[in-house]
């Protein structure tokens, strides 16, 4: 079983070792990169490559560890109790399954991702550490044991906008999504857009890379927004002469595709103001 590049997804030799690493070791693989690098379609593309089906645990800053295993509906059984439903009598009824319980009973191995995991508290990661370690956890409600029937593949994406626990580290493979290079980035491209001519992909990348260059920049733009960047000049069919700046406009074409923020637009029209006063 082993992971590489798909026909939708240009995998970095570094990465395909990672994610290979990890399966073989039966340890998380938590994938910390820039947003827009693909972490999280990595997961999906894991999925694919294996023949798995994906289990998907999309982390927000309210989310609870406790949410992943399982969710006790007390309000609606007390309820449904004044209400003489009979339903009562089995407190089953008013448990939902999370995400780890649907990827433990899942008759085939699956591919666990859970998503953004440095969004959520800091305790978080910690109060997953049994269940990720022994793939059990134990529902106090009904009094069984959940065990996996299978140890997924678990992928872990972090955007690093916090420190993780130095015991939950220790629990996984670590990989660092670094940005694509231009040769790299020929290659993903040539997936997306496999008709697109050689001068004009050439001058939007030299651009683009030009504009993640740029000292001061806020955000500086992923792969993600490289593609749709890419899309709109073919959709509106311009060429590599319509993408040349100056310093009367320093701002690239269709810059809202690439810059996010209005700080970064007013970094560009600064830049451009300054060129037009050294003429």
């Amino acid at each position: 079983m082993k992971f590489s590049t798909t026909a939708h997804y240009i995998a970095p030799a570094d990465l395909t070792v990672a994610v290979n690493a990890a399966i073989a070791l039966e340890r998380p693989l938590l994938v910390k990169g820039e947003p827009g690098t693909g972490k999280t379609e990595l997961a999906r593309q894991v999925a694919q490559s294996l023949g798995m089906q994906m289990v998907e645990w999309s982390i927000k800053s309210t989310t609870r560890a406790q949410q992943g295993l399982y969710d006790y509906d007390a309000v609606s059984r007390l309820r449904d109790s004044q209400l003489g439903d009979p339903r009562v009598e089995d407190v089953s009824n008013y448990i939902r399954k999370g995400k780890l319980w649907q990827a433990f009973e899942s008759d085939e191995r699956v591919v666990l991702l859970i998503d953004e995991i440095d969004k959520a508290d800091i305790e978080f990661p910690n109060d997953l550490l049994q269940e990720l370690d022994k793939m059990e956890f134990h529902v106090y409600e009904t009094g069984e044991m959940v065990r996996a029937k299978h140890r997924p593949v678990i992928i872990i994406t972090s955007n690093n906008e916090k420190e993780l626990p130095d015991a939950f580290l220790r629990r996984c493979f670590f990989h660092y999504i670094r940005f694509p290079d231009e040769a790299v980035m020929r290659q993903i491209v040539d997936v997306h857009f496999p008709q697109i001519k050689e001068r004009l992909l050439a001058t939007a990348l030299t651009q683009f890379y030009e504009i993640r260059d740029t000292q001061g920049l806020k955000k500086k733009p992923s792969t993600s927004e490289v593609l749709d960047w890419l899309k709109l000049l073919l959709a509106e069919d311009l060429t590599p002469e319509d993408l040349k700046r100056d310093g009367v406009n320093a701002l690239p074409k269709l810059h809202g595709a690439l810059l996010k923020n209005e700080q970064d637009v007013s970094l560009f029209e600064r830049l451009a103001f300054m060129a037009r006063g050294q003429r």
